[in-house]
């Protein structure tokens, strides 16, 4: 899996949110359940955009949100730790 992280998502993961790139690496690798797509409509992409929430090596919550590319390289969006509303939807449809 190649991730593709542009500059300026990778300065808002490391400044905003403290989330860097082996965190994401981590998240894909620790992750239990399928993705879910984001159905909201705007927010609607093509490739959609997907989502999920994994545990970093170190218990580190994390919504990760992506795109799967055609060629296979997934390109992040955002990464941030996942709030409550957001466990529990992903408990639910995952």
């Amino acid at each position: 899996m190649m991730l593709s992280i542009s500059k300026g998502v990778r300065q808002k993961l490391q400044k905003k949110h403290s989330v860097c790139e082996a965190e994401l690496i981590q998240c894909f690798a620790n992750r239990t359940n399928r993705f879910l797509e984001d159905e909201r409509a705007d927010h609607k992409s093509d490739p959609p955009t997907m989502w999920f929430i994994a545990e970093t090596d170190y218990g580190r919550e994390l919504k990760v949100v992506f795109m799967q590319k055609p060629d296979g390289c997934v390109l992040i969006k955002t990464a941030y730790e996942a709030n409550k509303k957001e466990l529990r939807i992903y408990a639910k449809f995952a």
